[in-house]
């Protein structure tokens, strides 16, 4: 599409409802925003493993007015300590850069670009972007637990006490696990077991739209 055909097109873009929880459940999670002109204008970048290729294509298809492109795939070299090196394909695409996803930005992300989790994350979340939220970064506990965790490593103890209080509103109860990695702590979500029930009812109405990520429930192992 020529340039000032898009940046006409840009001019009539909305973010719908569904869209905007969608963007606050994957920046909790893996998705992130690239800001261009000095901050005025963010474009959000979506990005998985390949095995997860059903789970992308769903969020394009209600982002897509949003990108001018097809999700794409792309090798990646991860370098271990012991020099081993593990190639991988991720599978994503990126939206338009808009001024509309700046307030995004501004909630999303600290002075010096750091990830932060939003001081009003009780009146962002809802439902979908709980799921969403989920499918990024969570994972089934075990057959035994029967329960879920969301891996939260990016985020700070008090950044994660806000989300606690958010869940809190969904009759979601929860509590931090604490990892140590490194010579450093990090702090995961575990959803108690007797919240387990009402958190799966969150979830699985998206989970049911594509059936590769059953596996996020318990369900099934991840296909290779």
């Amino acid at each position: 599409m020529h340039s000032n055909l898009i940046e006409n097109y840009k001019k009539d873009l909305k973010l719908t409802k569904e869209q905007r929880a969608i963007i606050i459940g994957t920046l909790l999670g893996d998705g992130h925003l690239e800001a261009s002109d000095k901050l005025r204008t963010y474009r959000l970048k979506i990005e998985h493993s390949i095995k997860e290729k059903e789970y992308v294509d769903w969020l394009y298809q209600k982002l897509k007015p949003w990108t001018n492109g097809l999700p794409k795939t792309r090798k990646v070299n991860s370098i271990f300590p012991n020099g081993k090196i593990l190639e991988s394909i991720k599978y994503g695409f990126t939206t338009y850069s808009h001024g509309k996803l700046r307030y995004y930005g501004q909630q999303f992300y600290s002075k010096d670009k750091k990830k932060v989790v939003p001081k009003i994350i009780s009146k962002l979340l809802n439902p979908l972007a709980i799921a969403i939220w989920y499918l990024d970064d969570g994972s089934w506990k075990s057959a035994r637990h029967k329960t879920f965790i969301i891996h939260t490593h990016a985020f700070s103890k008090q950044e994660l006490k806000n989300l606690q209080r958010a869940l809190e509103n969904f009759k979601i109860k929860t509590r931090l696990h604490r990892q140590n990695r490194e010579e450093k702590t990090y702090w995961r979500i575990y959803v108690l077991s007797e919240s387990a029930a009402e958190f799966r009812k969150l979830i699985i109405p998206i989970v049911n739209q594509m059936p590769s990520m059953e596996y996020k429930l318990g369900n099934t192992l991840p296909k290779e």
